[in-house]
C-alpha cells in the first residue's frame, strides 16, 4: 500500500493533465443541444403524421400508444439512431439497487437460408423487454421461481443515444405486476398532483387543463486523483475513507466555493457540460463548493420526470468523464469524516399549462390568493407528513451528514421568511364564517396585494432548513448526494395530491354551505396556518436550543436510517399511498424491507473493510515503526548504559502510546467482528438495522480514533494510507 500511495504521488507532479486533457468547445452549446436526444423536432422528421400525434398525446395526455403505431415509431427511432452511428438498443431503468441498468440487444439480425442479415427494430422491442430480474432486490414480491421482470416506454422520457447504444427510458415491473423501481411510483404521483391541482386552480382560473411539478437538483460531488484513489481499499470498495486524520488546513481561509475552479477540473467539466447538452440536460452552474476537491453541477428547472432521467444520467456520465481526466468522483454524502458532505438539493415547484409557477406570487390578490392556497397548503403537507420526507432521505451515508453543522438536520422543519410568516399571521386573524367588509378590504389590500412587494426584499436563504421557501420554490435540502430525485419528489408530489384532495373537498363544503369561494378558501387556510405554525422555524436548525424546542414542540428527531425507516411503515402514510394508487401495501413493504436490507449491508461491508484494513495496514506499519523505536533505544542503551532512559524518553512514550492505540485497534476489530457477525445472524430486518447502527456502528469510532491516533506518530514513509491533505489538495 504505502508503495502505491508514493508512486502516485511521485508521478503526478509530472502529468501534464493540463494539455493532454486540454477541452475546447466545438461550437455554441445551443447547437449541441439534444444532438443525442430522439426530440420533438426529430421525432416530426423521423416518424410518420400519426405516429408523431400518438406520442405527443401520450406524453401530454398519458393516452396509450397501440402496438401498430408502436411499429411506426419503432421504425423512425432506429432510422435517425442508425445515422448517428448506434448498433445497439437497451431499456434503461431505475431498479431500486440505487443505479441505472441496461441490457443491451444488437439491431443487428441474420436472415434464415443465406449469408445475409439486416438491423430489426420494431414496436415490440420497443415497448417491452424482459430482463432478469432476479439480479435485483426484491424485497420479498418476487418468489425465486418467479424472478422475471418486464421493462416498459416511457414516452413522456425522450429516448437517446449513449455511445454506440439507444437508451429508451423505461419502467420496471415484477412478473405478478408490482413496480420494482422509481420511475413508476413516481409517474403516479405526478398524474395525482396534476389531477387535483389542476382542480383547485380552476378556483382561480377555469382555463386551466393541467399542472406540472417541475424539479432543478443540485449535485455535489468530490473529485480525487484515480491513482490516490485506488491506493485507497476504503475509497474503493465503500465510495468513502474509514480512517484517515484530519488535515491541519481544510476549508478555512480559501473561498473555495467563489474560488478559480481548477484547470484540470474546468477541463473535466468543460466536456461534461458539452455531453451533458447533446443529451438534453440544460446544466447550467458549475462551481467550487465549501470544502476542497468538492464542486458543484446544477441544470434549469425541468419536469420532475424528466428530472429525474437527467439526474441518474448524469451521475453515471460523470464517472465516465472523470475517468478520462484520471479524477474518481465521490457521491457518498460523507466520504471524509470532519470535512462538508454532499448532498443533492431538490427545488420543487408546479406550475400550470399557462405558464404560471402556483409558488411565485402574482401581481394582483386574486394571483396571490392562488400563491396562498399552495404555499400553505405544501407547508400543511410536509407538517402532516415530515416522518415521511425524513424517511425519503434516510441512507447510510447521510446519517452522516444530517445534522452534522454543514446540512440541515434529522428535524424536519419549514422556513419561509420573516415577512412571508407576518403575512400567515394576518391571515390567522381571520374570522371564523363570513368576511366583514374590513376584513375583506385589509386582507386584499394590506395582506394578500402586497405579496409581491414583500418578496422584492425577501429575508435569505436559510441554509440550516432542510424545507426552504427561496421566493417561487421549496428547495429540500436533506437529499442525499448518491440518491435518486425520484424518492423524494414521488413523497412530495403524493403528499401534496393528498393535501389538495382534502382541501378541495373542505372548500367545496364551506361552499356548499353557503360561504363564498373566497371566504370559504380563506376560511380553510387559517385553519392550516393554526396547524401547521409548529413546523415553521426561522432560526439557527444547527443548535442544540432548536433540538430542545423542536421536541417541546412535538416535531420527531429521526437521527439514523433506522428510526425513519421503522416510521415508514404509519398506517396513515400506507393509506394515503393506497389512496392515491401510487403504491399497495405489499409494494411499500417491500421497499422498506429493500432499504433496510441496503442499510445493513453497507454497515457490514464497512465493517469487514474497517477490519481488515487495521489488521492488514495500520498495526503492521505501526509495529514496523515501533521496532525502529525500539532498536533506537537499544542502541542509546548500548552507548550510554543507564542514562539512556532520559536519553530515550520520547522514544519509550511513542513505544508505549503506539502500544496502547495497537491494543485498541485490536480490541476493537475483535468487538466488531463479533457484533458484525451477531447483527448479520437476526432475519428480522428492522432489528437487524438496528442491531448494525447501534452496535456495530459505535465500534467504527473507536477504531478510528485509535488508528488517527497512530497516523500522527508513524513515520510518514511507512504509512499504508494516502492522506486526507493529499486526497483533498491535490488538484
Amino acid at each position: 500500500m504505502p508503495t502505491l500511495r508514493f508512486n502516485a504521488l511521485k508521478k503526478l507532479p509530472f502529468i501534464n493533465y493540463r494539455k493532454d486533457n486540454f477541452v475546447q468547445t466545438p461550437c455554441k452549446l445551443s447547437e449541441l443541444y439534444c444532438q443525442n436526444v430522439f426530440s420533438e423536432e426529430k421525432m416530426r422528421e423521423y416518424l410518420t403524421k400519426e405516429a408523431f400525434q400518438a406520442v405527443m398525446n401520450a406524453i401530454q395526455k398519458g393516452v396509450k400508444i397501440d402496438r401498430g403505431i408502436a411499429d411506426q415509431v419503432a421504425q423512425g427511432m432506429k432510422s435517425w439512431a442508425m445515422t448517428m452511428g448506434v448498433t445497439h438498443y437497451t431499456h434503461w431503468f431505475q431498479p431500486l439497487t440505487g443505479a441505472t441498468a441496461e441490457k443491451h440487444d444488437s439491431f443487428f439480425t441474420p436472415i434464415e437460408g443465406g449469408n445475409r442479415a439486416i438491423e430489426r427494430f420494431n414496436g415490440i422491442n420497443l415497448i417491452q423487454q424482459e430482463p432478469d430480474a432476479s439480479s435485483f432486490p426484491n424485497g420479498g414480491i418476487r418468489n425465486t421461481f418467479e424472478a422475471r421482470g418486464y421493462t416498459a416506454w416511457d414516452p413522456s422520457s425522450p429516448a437517446f443515444i449513449m455511445g454506440t447504444t439507444l437508451c429508451i427510458p423505461s419502467i420496471f415491473i415484477s412478473y405478478t405486476g408490482e413496480t420494482l423501481d422509481y420511475k413508476a411510483p413516481l409517474l403516479r404521483a405526478l398524474h395525482a398532483v396534476d389531477e387535483v391541482a389542476t382542480e383547485v386552480c380552476q378556483f382561480f382560473d377555469k382555463n386551466v387543463t393541467k399542472v406540472t411539478a417541475t424539479l432543478g437538483w443540485e449535485q455535489e460531488y468530490f473529485l480525487v486523483d484515480s491513482a490516490l484513489y485506488q491506493s485507497r481499499p476504503d475509497l474503493v470498495i465503500t465510495g468513502k475513507t474509514l480512517l484517515g486524520h484530519a488535515p491541519a488546513k481544510g476549508q478555512q481561509l480559501d473561498d473555495h466555493y467563489f474560488g478559480s475552479i481548477p484547470t484540470r477540473v474546468m477541463n473535466f467539466m468543460k466536456e461534461l457540460e458539452i455531453e451533458c447538452i447533446k443529451l438534453g440536460i440544460p446544466v447550467s452552474t458549475r462551481h467550487n463548493e465549501n470544502a476542497p476537491n468538492q464542486f458543484e453541477l446544477a441544470p434549469m428547472f425541468e419536469e420532475v420526470n424528466v428530472a429525474v432521467d437527467h439526474n441518474s444520467l448524469l451521475m453515471d456520465l460523470m464517472a465516465r468523464i472523470a475517468h478520462k481526466h484520471h479524477f474518481h468522483i465521490l457521491f457518498n454524502e460523507k466520504p471524509f469524516a470532519g470535512v462538508n458532505g454532499s448532498g443533492k438539493h431538490n427545488n420543487w415547484s408546479l406550475s400550470t399549462d399557462k405558464g404560471e409557477n402556483l409558488l411565485s406570487p402574482g401581481k394582483n390578490p386574486k394571483k396571490n390568493l392562488q400563491f396562498l392556497t399552495f404555499f400553505i397548503n405544501t407547508i400543511k403537507a410536509v407538517s402532516e407528513y415530515s416522518d415521511l420526507l425524513r424517511a425519503g432521505i434516510a441512507s447510510a451515508g447521510n446519517d452522516y451528514r444530517l445534522g452534522a453543522d454543514e446540512a440541515p438536520p434529522a428535524i424536519i422543519s419549514v422556513f419561509i421568511g420573516s415577512q412571508l410568516y407576518s403575512v400567515l399571521e394576518e391571515l390567522e386573524k381571520v374570522s371564523e364564517g363570513k368576511l366583514t367588509s374590513d376584513e375583506k378590504y385589509g386582507l386584499k389590500l394590506n395582506v394578500v396585494g402586497k405579496i409581491p412587494e414583500i418578496l422584492l426584499d425577501n429575508t435569505d436563504r436559510n441554509r440550516t432548513s432542510p424545507f426552504a421557501f427561496t421566493g417561487n420554490k421549496f428547495e429540500i435540502r436533506g437529499v442525499g448526494a448518491s440518491a435518486n430525485c425520484a424518492e423524494t419528489m414521488t413523497i412530495m408530489n403524493s403528499i401534496m395530491a393528498h393535501q389538495l384532495r382534502i382541501f378541495k373537498v373542505e372548500v367545496d363544503t364551506l361552499i356548499e354551505n353557503g360561504l363564498k369561494k373566497e371566504e370559504a378558501i380563506f376560511n380553510v387556510l387559517r385553519e392550516y396556518i393554526k396547524q401547521s405554525k409548529n413546523i415553521m422555524f426561522e432560526g439557527d436548525g444547527y443548535s442544540q436550543d432548536w433540538v430542545e424546542e423542536a421536541e417541546r414542540r412535538g416535531l420527531n428527531n429521526l437521527r439514523t436510517t433506522p428510526e425513519a425507516l421503522e416510521r415508514e411503515l404509519d398506517e396513515r402514510f400506507i393509506s394515503m399511498y393506497e389512496k392515491l394508487g401510487i403504491y399497495t401495501q405489499r409494494e411499500i413493504e417491500a421497499r422498506n424491507e429493500i432499504k433496510l436490507e441496503k442499510y445493513s449491508g453497507i454497515v457490514g461491508i464497512e465493517a469487514r473493510v474497517l477490519a481488515d484494513i487495521a489488521r492488514n495496514h495500520i498495526i503492521p506499519s505501526a509495529l514496523k515503526y515501533q521496532n525502529r523505536l525500539i532498536e533506537n533505544v537499544k542502541g542509546l542503551k548500548e552507548i550510554y548504559g543507564e542514562k539512556f532512559r532520559e536519553l530515550a524518553k520520547e522514544q519509550l512514550s511513542l513505544i508505549e502510546s503506539i502500544s496502547e492505540n495497537v491494543h485498541q485497534i485490536k480490541l476493537g476489530v475483535d468487538e466488531l467482528l463479533s457484533a458484525k457477525e451477531k447483527a448479520r445472524n437476526i432475519s428480522n430486518h428492522q432489528r437487524q438495522a438496528e442491531e448494525y447502527c447501534q452496535k456495530v456502528k459505535p465500534i467504527f469510532t473507536k477504531i478510528r480514533e485509535a488508528s488517527d491516533s497512530l497516523e500522527m506518530m508513524v513515520d510518514d514513509e511507512l504509512w499504508p494510507m494516502t492522506k486526507y491533505r493529499e486526497l483533498l489538495f491535490t488538484k
